[in-house]
């Protein structure tokens, strides 16, 4: 196996990391660019929300492309980064529409402790140049994920087109599927805003008698 986070924890078994990722690595390697996030954090997501308490799935779709912004939780940027990112502006700006209270900073590992997957489509960039690899091949480790997750209740949040395609990788279950455009300037006045989903998730996880997701943390 190719140069395997000792974090990794369950999702060492997915049989990504024995076909898939070593041709990754080694073009990753061959890449003379500066490559985002650095490497110690490119598998942070996983790293922090290991898949027995993963509850929700957040699917982004590449790093930030901006030095000292990625560190490997989608949408997610170190806490020092003003003004915030575009797109995560935006969702605070619907959790403080919806629950009334928003994170200060925009780190959101505080959410990935608590059972958020915050999973990009691709975990790698090229500073400066967005979807760079995307074509990579990380999107065998992202249905391999759903594939996983969903063997079990999960809640899956699917911003814009992009994510929704992935859908066919959820396994049927008992799951919550939430459906809206992505939080981009672009397309969030197109039926993000407005949607509420942080408190839909929370309710879904009451019913179940689970505990609540602090988003405001």
């Amino acid at each position: 196996m190719t140069d395997l986070p000792a974090g990794l924890g369950g999702w060492s078994g997915l049989p990504f990391f024995r076909t898939v990722w070593p041709g990754i690595s080694s073009a990753i390697a061959a890449d003379e660019r500066d490559i985002l996030p650095p490497a110690h954090q490119r598998f942070a997501a996983l790293e922090l929300t290991q898949p027995e308490e993963t509850r929700v799935v957040i699917l982004g779709q590449d790093p930030y492309p901006t030095p000292g912004h990625a560190h490997g939780l989608a949408f997610s940027a170190e806490p020092h980064v003003r003004p915030f990112p575009r797109s995560l502006s935006n969702i605070y700006k619907e959790l403080q529409e919806d629950l009334g209270a928003a994170p200060a900073t925009a780190d959101l590992r505080p959410w990935a402790r608590q059972g958020v997957l915050l999973l990009n489509t691709a975990l790698t960039v090229p500073a400066g140049e967005a979807n760079g690899h995307k074509h990579l091949g990380w999107h065998h480790l992202v249905h391999q994920v759903l594939e996983l997750t969903s063997e079990t209740p999960t809640v899956y949040i699917l911003w814009g087109n992009a994510a929704q395609k992935l859908e066919n990788h959820i396994k049927p279950g008992d799951h919550l599927i939430l459906k809206t455009a992505h939080p981009s300037p672009l397309s969030a006045r197109r039926g993000f805003f407005g949607s509420r989903p942080f408190s839909k998730v929370n309710n879904w996880l009451a019913g179940r008698g689970e505990t609540a997701i602090d988003w405001n943390a």
